[in-house]
């Protein structure tokens, strides 16, 4: 994501009073001209997600520790709208409710995300079962409604007590306790989880949260811890690989979500096309390219020099353990590319002030960028299965007086970036499937409750959770399995 932090609300796009349609409208307009439908594969999976902090809330129940979140919402000035995530979306008691949200979009996947600090209070040590009956019953609770769950051992929360132990992510400690909650997970889940993220957008958290003290734990170190704490995150990752492949059930897939590094040729000649390749794989090297080549790339080290992470050869090899998936979190660019003839070879355009924006600033409207990070990503690194783990925005979602969300903005956002990604899939890019940011409004981090990503409006007083129209429009995608143009 992009360190943009301007408040300022989207105003509007021109043409957007041509998305009117309804769904029932669109299907009608699709199946009188075939050709206006853009076809996805054949069990093409489509999904939503959240996150356990953004929506369980509950956290001083059943025996759950502290996380860095919880501390650093309670920090006053560091949301912006003061909130925090103890109660969010209650979805902790409300889940039956949520998965009937899930199976009336006609979703058959779900994303959601595990809470370290519920299964281990102090991060080690002895495990809390209460926390792991939570995840048990939404598990069944998901299956036994035909949706698969898709579960994320990581997103963001760490259990405090490490973080003031050994410093979190600054400690190969961490790595190790992040091993053994993995192997202690899949042992008890992956009868029935049969798809598993490690870490979810290293590239956020981990900069964001050690280098610009804008995310939790709120640190603002030099350069070299900085890239030592990602380090340490890529081997969590992999001891995570390890303890999976060791104590889950045989044919258990693991793979990451990450916020790639998106770039976009500014021009699609060849020259710049090749050009945004080498900027992508650089850009990336730092948990992306080190988890997939076994390695730091030379223009990385070179660019960091004294601030280079220190590591050993056995660390690489297990960082690069193999992977059945990637996911790729896909929101907006952040870098345009031209090729020059001065090494690199490649060069970063300046982004225009007047470059369109959705309602969060940092989201440029950009839908060729699910187009090519996907394309790139998998020439660069030879992956075979994709996921877009996220996509998605926010919105405003005012209430009409008629009692409905009439989210015509995100509907042009998701047509749009759904296009391109079939697009993508029908020249050869291996996405396997999809899954909206977010199933419902929730705690979106710094911004509070103040930014609004889900399909269904949450009233965070009443708990109350109102379909958007968008809603209606992602139901129609997922029934045809296909994106009208």
């Amino acid at each position: 994501m992009s360190d943009e932090f301007s408040r300022r609300q989207f105003a509007g796009l021109a043409g957007l009073s041509a998305l009117g349609l309804t769904a029932p409208a669109l299907a009608a307009e699709s199946a009188a001209n075939p050709v206006a439908a853009a076809s996805f594969p054949d069990g093409f999976v489509w999904g939503t997600a959240t996150s356990s902090y953004q929506v369980e809330g509950a956290v001083n129940e059943d025996g759950r520790g502290k996380s860095i979140w919880d501390t650093f919402s309670h920090t006053p000035g560091k949301i912006e709208d003061g909130s925090n995530g103890d109660r969010a979306n209650e979805h902790y008691h409300r889940y039956k409710g949520d998965v009937q949200l899930i199976k009336d979009l006609g979703a058959k996947a779900y994303r959601f995300s595990i809470a370290w600090p519920r299964i281990f209070p102090d991060g080690t040590g002895a495990a809390n079962p209460k926390g792991l009956d939570f995840y048990n019953r939404l598990v069944d609770e998901l299956l036994a409604n035909g949706i698969t769950p898709y579960a994320t051992l990581y997103h963001w929360d760490l259990p405090q007590a490490l973080q003031d132990r050994v410093g979190g992510w600054r400690s190969s400690d961490t790595s190790k306790a992040f091993g053994d909650y993995a192997g202690y997970v899949a042992e008890r889940l992956t009868d029935r989880v049969r798809n598993i993220f490690t870490v979810n957008e290293v590239g956020r958290f981990l900069y964001f949260g050690y280098g610009l003290g804008i995310d939790a734990p709120g640190l603002t170190l030099p350069d070299a811890e900085v890239n030592q704490a990602r380090h340490h995150v890529a081997l969590g990752h992999g001891l995570a690989v390890q303890a999976i492949r060791a104590r889950g059930r045989p044919g258990t897939r693991v793979g990451f979500a990450e916020n790639i590094t998106a770039c976009v040729p500014a021009i699609n000649t060849p020259e710049n096309i090749r050009a945004t390749e080498m900027a992508t794989r650089e850009f990336n090297s730092g948990f992306l390219g080190v988890v997939h080549e076994g390695k730091y790339t030379e223009g990385f080290l070179q660019y960091a020099r004294a601030a280079a992470p220190r590591f050993t050869a056995e660390e690489l090899k297990i960082i690069s353990q193999p992977i059945d998936f990637v996911g790729l979190n896909i929101y907006a660019p952040q870098y345009y590319i031209v090729a020059t003839d001065r090494a690199p070879g490649w060069r970063p355009l300046p982004m225009p002030a007047s470059f369109p924006h959705m309602n969060s600033e940092w989201l440029r409207i950009a839908p060729e960028v699910i187009y090519w990070a996907p394309r790139i990503a998998a020439k660069i690194w030879n992956i075979k299965d994709i996921y877009i783990s996220e996509n998605g925005t926010s919105g405003e979602d005012r209430i009409h007086p008629d009692g409905q969300i009439y989210d015509l903005d995100r509907i042009m956002f998701l047509r749009n970036y759904l296009t391109q990604l079939q697009r993508a899939i029908a020249e050869g890019a291996p996405v396997r499937g999809y899954f909206l940011w977010s199933l419902m409004d929730n705690f979106e981090w710094i911004f509070g409750y103040g930014k609004r990503f889900g399909l269904y409006r949450v009233d965070f007083e009443t708990q109350a959770r109102i379909p958007k129209l968008s809603a209606a429009f992602y139901r129609d995608v997922i029934a045809r399995n296909a994106i009208g143009v």
